[in-house]
């Protein structure tokens, strides 16, 4: 998630992780940064394409993740087994 903001959005731009444990066990992990527009889109890529595999990455290792959008930015989070 870190890399696809300093990719898409820029190197230098202030990002804000949390890493927290949820009453239910999991281990949630946000990432925010200040580009509502910087959509992120979950990709097919081709054998030979050597990017637009992190968020099947994401999505594979993952029990759940998505992207909240809001004046400020946007956070995208996912949930790990704890």
């Amino acid at each position: 998630m870190l890399t696809n903001v300093i990719v898409h959005v820029g190197e230098g731009t202030p990002v804000t992780v949390r890493l927290a444990r949820t009453p239910d066990g999991r281990i949630r992990l946000d990432v925010t940064d200040p580009d509502p527009h910087a959509w992120l889109i979950l990709r097919r890529p081709g054998t030979d394409d050597e990017t637009g595999r992190g968020l099947l990455l994401l999505d594979s290792l993952t029990r759940r993740w998505g992207v909240w959008l809001t004046p400020a930015g946007k956070t995208v989070w996912c949930e790990l087994q704890g």
